[in-house]
């Protein structure tokens, strides 16, 4: 994307708000595969308490703080998008936020495969992933450069598209969200040191990240927009 073409890009705080404006979430059974912290599936709980989630992370010392902090409606399961532990057409909708390119490059299809599995007919997989550009990215692929695994995942979602039969995209939308920090500690703990990225930083290295990140400080810290894209994929019912 081009300089101009970001900066136009609609603001977006709270990514609930897109998903809630484009799939119906009362009710529905979900799973986040790649869940994280599952902030957003937590919200979505407060929002729509009559909603069930179900978060899968193969991160095992994220997934032992998830059970630590259990919340009603969420269940935490340990596994991958690759290898969904629950039986055909369990859910309504699958979430992917900025998870599809964590998938292991040579499963991509299988994990879009699998979570055709697991969802009814008509229901939807929303695929959210940052895009490689604008300055947040100028710094972070310093030193996780992730060009190569995006681009993987929205050619894995194309060739799924090509192929016909399970999917059809029925929407899709482009906007960016802040990220802020306060400084580059902050910056520091959170990008370079959660437990789902290992990242080999020596001191050369921590320099040149930080040289990058210093130039966006100013006296409230650093203020960055973040491109994402979003792209709703609708199960097709099976042939015959």
């Amino acid at each position: 994307m081009t300089t101009t073409e970001l900066d136009a890009l609609p603001l977006v705080d709270d990514e609930l708000d897109v998903l809630d404006a484009m799939v119906p979430l009362a009710g529905l059974r979900v799973v986040e595969l790649g869940c994280g912290a599952a902030r957003l599936a937590r919200a979505l709980l407060e929002r729509h308490p009559d909603a069930r989630v179900t978060g899968l992370e193969v991160d095992a010392r994220q997934h032992a703080k998830n059970l630590a902090n259990p919340c009603a409606g969420l269940e935490f399961v340990a596994g991958g998008a690759q290898a969904i532990p629950f039986p055909d057409a369990s859910f309504d909708l699958a979430l992917m936020l900025k998870s599809l390119h964590h998938v292991p490059l040579p499963l991509l299809g299988r994990a879009l495969a699998e979570t055709a599995r697991v969802l009814r007919p008509g229901g939807h997989l929303y695929v959210s992933e940052p895009v490689y550009a604008g300055p947040f990215n100028d710094v972070t692929r310093l030193f996780n450069d992730e060009g190569e695994v995006r681009a993987a995942a929205q050619a894995a979602l194309d060739d799924a598209l090509a192929r016909g039969g399970a999917w059809t995209q029925v929407a899709e939308r482009r906007f960016a969200m802040p990220a802020r920090y306060r400084d580059f500690a902050e910056f520091e703990l959170r990008m370079l040191r959660p437990t789902f990225v290992d990242v080999a930083v020596d001191a050369a290295m921590l320099a040149r990240i930080r040289a990058a990140f210093e130039p966006h400080c100013g006296p409230d810290g650093a203020r960055f927009t973040r491109p994402m894209h979003v792209r709703l994929l609708r199960r097709a019912a099976p042939a015959g």
